[in-house]
């Protein structure tokens, strides 16, 4: 009788740890996913690219937020696209804009072309960071 409480408490000890291991895994699992680390940039189907956080990127709706977008400092009217360069371009932080967006977005996942990382060293990802600090 004795022995059969013991073996009792033994399978209820391990089913525990059993359970908070389980829960530990998915708890870590879930964090990496909805905390990326850097930065990534979202190439959509209309030509556009939105530079920040993504999240959920294997679900039906991609979401970002610290979001940027690079934008011509001068018309295009005024210069031939073969002699674009970084200069003539400029990255915006999105919320400033006529109609006052929040910095999220859930962008439909049939619109998505790629999704990069970008490196911690990039010119986009290093001028995200100097904005962030001011």
């Amino acid at each position: 009788m004795v022995e059969l409480r013991n073996n009792k408490k033994i399978i209820t000890a391990v089913s525990i740890i059993i359970v908070l291991l389980v829960a530990g895994t998915g708890f870590f699992v879930w964090k990496s996913k909805a905390q990326p680390k850097g930065y990534q940039a979202v190439f959509l189907s209309n030509g556009q690219v939105y530079f920040g956080k993504a999240t959920d990127k294997d679900s039906k709706y991609v979401k970002m937020t610290n979001i940027y977008y690079l934008q011509l400092k001068q018309p295009l009217q005024s210069q031939n696209l073969d002699t674009l360069n970084q200069t003539d371009l400029a990255l915006i932080k999105l919320g400033n804009e006529l109609h006052g967006p929040t910095d999220r977005m859930e962008i439909n996942r049939d619109h998505i072309l790629f999704i990069e990382d970008l490196r911690p060293d990039s010119k986009v990802a290093q001028a995200i960071e100097k904005y962030s600090a001011k």
